[in-house]
Formats: structure tokens, sequence, C-alpha cells
């Protein structure tokens, strides 16, 4: 049965009762919402929120590696890089995209994340310090990240997973691609063992906060599972990141910064200590160590090239036209 649409003027119009009973049957069978579908207005918003705030995500996350693209020791290095920089773009366009596909417009998303209107992930706002940062950012962020996006692969919105597909399989290899040179390190002189562990120590609570807040102080959580936009809860991403995450830190030989972490013998789940998430909410809110510079940047892209979009517009309507 197909899903009733509103862009047929000579149809009677279903009622929204009908609307809503057809979209709630759509979510009940994990079937897939699509552009055209009706879907309630409460819907909707979420997504645009959520596919925003992944979007700006992706862009600002250019910038931390960014600043090492000049800096990195090797020819190699400096592609392996730039790619992975060329490819977190990309990512930012698809989930655009999609939020368009919902009626928004990504000017408009792009001023309110400048505005501080709409946020993206706590984590890039913490500077790199070092070189193995950008390894470091590889394994322990991206491998977050594909923790958290593999399951939105099945997200109930068509563009979104659609978008997620490609999204996830690239991230996959910006993860092999920082643990390959963290790796490399760890075989090197003492003095880049030292880089690599102090990165992971600055890096792993961070990274844990990626998640988003516990279950029980995260207000939009629930009801994004009960959509099936989100398939599991921030806390149930975050105890798989951290059981994945062990054995990787033991085959690197490095250790996470956590005295309480510990394996349960009953569950076969690694308990860890407490999150900071006082520090969490002073990132989130403004206030961590890069969030001025990283919105600082992205304000001065949008104006500098402020006549690249012009000049694009206007080409495509004269074409159109």
């Amino acid at each position: 049965m197909s899903a009733p649409t509103l862009d047929r003027p000579d149809a009677a119009a279903p009622d929204e009762a009908a609307l809503q009973a057809h979209f709630d049957a759509t979510i009940a069978a994990d079937r897939r919402v699509e552009p055209r579908d009706w879907m309630p207005e409460a819907y909707r918003k979420g997504l645009v929120r959520q596919i925003a705030q992944h979007a700006h995500s992706e862009i600002i996350g250019m910038q931390p590696e960014g600043d090492w693209l000049l800096a990195a020791p090797s020819l190699r290095r400096k592609a392996v890089l730039l790619a992975k920089v060329q490819d977190e773009a990309g990512h930012g366009m698809y989930l655009y995209s999609a939020a368009e596909t919902l009626g928004a417009d990504r000017a408009d998303l792009t001023d309110k994340l400048i505005e501080g209107r709409q946020k993206y992930s706590s984590i890039f706002n913490y500077p790199t310090l070092t070189y193995a940062d950008c390894g470091v950012i590889g394994w322990l962020v991206d491998g977050a990240a594909i923790c958290n996006q593999v399951p939105l692969c099945r997200s109930s919105y068509g563009p979104y997973a659609r978008a997620m597909i490609r999204v996830c399989k690239e991230e996959s290899f910006h993860q092999r691609q920082g643990y390959e040179l963290l790796m490399t390190m760890m075989r090197g002189t003492p003095e880049q063992r030292a880089m690599v562990q102090d990165a992971v120590d600055r890096w792993w609570w961070p990274s844990l906060m990626m998640f988003g807040p516990p279950d029980d102080d995260s207000p939009n959580s629930a009801q994004s599972m009960a959509w099936g936009v989100k398939r599991h809860s921030n806390d149930e991403l975050r105890q798989r990141y951290v059981d994945m995450s062990v054995p990787q830190a033991a085959a690197l030989g490095v250790t996470l910064p956590d005295p309480e972490l510990a394996l349960d013998p009953e569950t076969g789940r690694h308990r860890f200590g407490q999150i900071d998430w006082a520090e969490f909410k002073q990132v989130i809110s403004g206030n961590g160590p890069c969030n001025a510079e990283r919105v600082s940047r992205r304000r001065a892209a949008r104006d500098d090239n402020a006549w690249v979009t012009e000049a694009a517009t206007a080409y495509a309507a004269k074409h159109a036209s």
C-alpha cells in the first residue's frame, strides 16, 4: 500500500487522522518514510534538528585535522589527511541535501549554526595539539561516529538512511587510517609513543561524550527511538563503544585513562568511570576550548565565499530560464 501524499490537487485530501494512522503503521512495520509521504510536523522538525546537527558536525569536523595538512610528516600522510578532510566535506553535503528534502534550506541552517541556534558535536571543540591527535581522532572519534551512525543506516527516514550508508563506509576507512598511523608511531621512538599516549589521555573522555547525555537526561532520544530515527539509546551505544575500544587499546599498547575501567565477569561488559557531564554541558553551551574559533572560521568561510554562492545561483537561474 503506497503512502498518502499531498501533491495531487485533484485527489480528495485524506483527513489528518487517516494520515497519522498510515504514518504510525509505517513506523510499526519498520518501513521507510519518504519525502513525499505525509509526516507529523514534530517528526519533520526532529529530523531537521538531528540531520542539521550531524551535517554541521561533519563540516566543523574538517577544522581540527585540517590544521595539520601542511605539517603532516610525509607526502603520503598529507594525501591521506587531505582525502579524509575532503570526505568530511562530502558527508556534510549529503546530509544537508537530506535536510533539504524536509523543506530546510542549507543557507538558513548555516546561519543558525553560526548564530548559535543549532549545535554540532562537542568533540570538535577540542584542540589538536600534536600530530598524534590526527591518529587518535581517526581511531577514537571516527570509531565513536561509526558506532553511532551504523544503526542510522536503518533510520525510518529514507534519505537520511541512504546517505548514512556511504558515510559509514568512508568513516570505516578513516578509523583504519587513524589506527594504522598510531600503530606506526607506537613502533617508533619513546617520544612518539609518549605522544600517542598523551593524545589518548586527552581524547578518551570527550569521545565518550559524543554519544550525548545519559538516557535519563536526554530530552529527544526516547521520541527519536519511538519513531525509528534512532535505533539505540545513548548509553547503550556508549557501552558498545567502550567494549569495542578496550581490546583495540590493548593491541595498540596504550592505556585508557580510566582507573575504574574493568571487565564485569557477570555481564561480559566493561564498567567505566563517571563522565564529567558538567564539562560536556559547558562545551555544548559554547564554552569549550575551541568553540569560538570553530564558529569564527565557519562564519568567515560563509562570508568570504558569498560571491561564489551568488555567482552559482545567478548562473543556475540564467540556464533555468
